[in-house]
Order: C-alpha cells, then structure tokens, then sequence
C-alpha cells in the first residue's frame, strides 16, 4: 500500500530524493556562475535571484531582459551578465508583505548534485542576507531540506568563499 499523507494524497517518496541543507552553495550552470549561496526556503512557492541592471528589450518580437549577477555579497567580484527571454511578470509578496512586480526567467539551479529547472524572479536583494533563494517548486519532487543541516553539497574553495566576504559595494 503506498504512504500517504495526512490529507490522503501520495506522499513523496523521501528515500528517493536528496537531501539538502536550509543553506546552499548552488551553482547556476547556464549563466556561468558557478557559486553563488542561496537560501532554500521552502515557505517560498518562487525562487529569486539578485539582478543588477535589469533592462528589458525586445528579441525577435520576444520579450528578454538583460541583467548582471553579482554572486558574491556586497561585492562586484565575478559579476556575470546575462540575457534570457522572459517567460513571465507577476507580482510577489515579500516576506515583510511587500508587493512587487517581477520578471520571470527560466535557467537550471545545481544544489546537492542535482540539476533543478527553475523559474527565478529577479529583484533587488541588497538588504537580504542571501543573493539568491531557491523556493519550493523547484525542489518539488528532487529535495528534501534538513532545516538542521548546512551546505551539505560542499562550499567552493576558500578563496572563492573570501570573495563572499568582500566589503566592496555592489556596483
């Protein structure tokens, strides 16, 4: 008989799904940026990426936006420009209740040696303690997240995670 829920719907079967730490470093390899820390946050239904310079234009009659990721916290270090169509706008509460309208992109998410499709909104989180967080829909299915745990998949060399740790602002 298959495990059920409290609700009497099909569980996940959690032996089948990899385990990760509330925080990660995450990889994001079709943009070129190969760490960056996120939060995963599974009160979260969207994930988030901190963009700089977003400009939207127009693509053979398609929507883009270019934009700049600045992985590293309070840092320009390594910052990687980007452009990807946009397959969306929708507005989104933060957690402080704030409403915003964001763009939508679609890029993979690498986390604990998976590969994860995700729709990523981007928005301004200079004031946020992570660059980047990864929400429940794209774990869906592939993560279970052991809110006890941290950066379970590894960290990035050391020198790579001082960058993190630079004073530099943002430019």
């Amino acid at each position: 008989m298959p495990d059920t829920d409290d609700l009497g719907g099909s569980a996940p079967d959690a032996d089948h799904l990899a385990v990760a730490g509330w925080r990660e470093w995450v990889s994001l390899p079709a943009l070129d940026v190969p760490w960056v820390k996120a939060k995963l946050d599974t009160g979260a239904r969207t994930s988030a990426i901190h963009a700089y310079e977003t400009e939207e234009f127009e693509r053979d009659g398609v929507d883009w936006v270019r934009f700049d990721v600045h992985p590293w916290q309070r840092s320009a270090l390594d910052s990687v420009h980007v452009e990807l169509p946009v397959v969306d706008r929708r507005v989104v509460r933060s957690s402080t209740g704030h409403e915003e309208e964001r763009l939508v992109v679609v890029t993979s998410i690498g986390v604990v040696g998976c590969r994860l499709d995700a729709e990523l909104t981007l928005t301004n989180r200079d004031e946020m303690g992570f660059r980047m967080l990864v929400g429940r829909e794209a774990m869906r299915g592939a993560l279970l997240v052991d809110p006890a745990r941290s950066y379970v998949g590894g960290r990035p060399p050391r020198a790579m995670r001082r960058r993190n740790r630079q004073d530099e602002p943002a430019s």
